[in-house]
């Protein structure tokens, strides 16, 4: 995975952790693996993910509605905001350095609508390569917070 020493289960567990501390999630669970983080006051149900692939450590949101993932790609089509300057500013805002994240849509061999970044590990030690993650994990969530019909209530709490 890049990120020498670095232990999967210790980097999802450190991430689990940082995201039930941060209360911006409507559950955190680990299944077979992968941080499964499901997405509070969104229109129809999506799942931040940090998971594992073969070829780095990846962090996701995942729907099945369409009409969700539209949404997403309609605010940032209006905004002529680019998805990535808005990630790179939630990562700065949480202390990311790093070189600015690229994304990929998709919708995946289950069907699912995704929205996917590596996580950059090339080079850090365990427990930079663990902070690093959380912070994919906390700035895809204030990113795509923001987008499309993923704050039905408009953020009203």
């Amino acid at each position: 995975m890049g990120a020498a020493g670095t232990d999967l289960g210790q980097i999802i567990e450190f991430a689990k952790t940082e995201a039930e501390r941060a209360g911006v999630f409507d559950g955190v669970s680990v299944q077979d693996g992968v941080l499964v983080c499901k997405a509070d006051g969104s229109a129809e149900d999506a799942f931040y993910k940090l998971q594992a692939k073969d070829d780095g450590l990846f962090v996701s949101l995942e729907m099945e509605d369409r009409w969700q993932s539209e949404s997403i790609e309609s605010t940032l089509m209006h905004s002529g905001d680019p998805l990535e300057e808005l990630l790179d500013e939630e990562l700065a805002e949480l202390g990311y350095t790093g070189d600015q994240p690229k994304y990929q849509h998709f919708r995946d061999d289950h069907m699912m609508f995704v929205f996917q970044t590596k996580v950059p590990l090339d080079g850090l030690g365990p427990d930079d390569a663990a902070k690093t993650a959380a912070m994919f994990l906390l700035g895809y969530e204030a990113c795509f917070r923001q987008l499309g019909d993923m704050d039905e209530d408009g953020g009203e709490d």
